[in-house]
């Protein structure tokens, strides 16, 4: 029997969003803890350096590869610099992990305009921002994968337009993406996390509320930032290779079923 070979293994990735907001793990500092578990050199990347910091160094005492990188993902310059940052330090870039995103919890008549633009700003233009400059430096070396993290929230009601509009748009884009480069070794997926407990969500959730949105799952169990971080895992690695342009659903089977808690506003995805 061959010994097993790490999956991303001589591969260069980008996670944004790669410090946890809070105590606990959230979806970026899981996947790029996996990601170097699985072999690959990760940079970090955070508007707040001490949290990417954080999750260097628990990488590192694991002896995985990682750099932290301070960066405004809705800066063009920033995100040029990001890159220029991942091929200075490793050589390459193979896999660029989108996974920045705020809400703001107000209906399209309430909403102030400035909120609205800045949910989409940080939701769906970052992506565009930081994909603009790692396609072309993934295309000198073969090829790469891009995964965008969305929502459920992107195809269903709720109660938070802006971020259901720029949940909606990284699906979109994603799609539009993996057509327009996949001759050029570009593979483009989205993830869209259903009933997930992260840091982001758990300061609004009281035990009674986070109970009722797990029983709305088809599992009636609720999802971790660790089922997120595996499924970037698989969409990053050659496992994957005949994949692109999908949206993977990450969410217990929530989607599926009927059971939703609209007015309650208990969903937190």
């Amino acid at each position: 029997m061959t010994e097993r070979r790490s999956r991303l293994e001589g591969k260069v990735a980008i996670v944004t969003g790669a410090g946890s907001r809070g105590e606990g793990v959230g979806n970026g500092k899981a996947t790029a803890t996996l990601f170097a578990q699985e072999g690959a050199k990760v940079v970090l990347v955070d508007m707040e350096i001490d949290r990417a910091a954080e999750t260097l160094a628990e990488i590192e005492a694991e002896g995985g590869t990682a750099s932290a990188f301070a960066a405004d993902v809705t800066s063009d310059d920033e995100c040029r610099e990001l890159v220029e940052f991942a091929i200075a330090q490793y050589g390459r870039l193979d896999i660029l992990d989108n996974n920045v995103g705020n809400s703001h919890r107000e209906r399209v008549t309430e909403i102030d305009l400035d909120d609205w633009d800045n949910i989409m700003t940080l939701n769906l233009k970052s992506m565009v921002l930081t994909s603009r400059h790692a396609i072309p430096r993934m295309i000198e070396t073969g090829g790469g994968s891009i995964i965008n993290i969305s929502s459920i929230s992107g195809v269903r009601a709720g109660k938070d337009p802006a971020y259901t509009a720029s949940k909606a748009g990284v699906i979109g884009l994603t799609i539009s993406m993996a057509g327009d480069h996949g001759r050029e070794g570009i593979r483009v997926n989205a993830i869209a996390p259903g009933p997930v407990y992260t840091p982001m969500v758990a300061w609004r959730l009281s035990e009674e509320k986070r109970a009722y949105r797990k029983n709305t799952t088809m599992l009636r169990t609720e999802g971790t930032p660790w089922d997120v971080g595996w499924a970037a895992v698989f969409l990053a690695s050659d496992e994957s290779k005949w994949i692109t342009g999908t949206v993977l659903t990450v969410d217990g089977g929530s989607s599926m079923v009927s059971r939703h808690v609209y007015s309650d506003d208990v969903m937190g995805v």
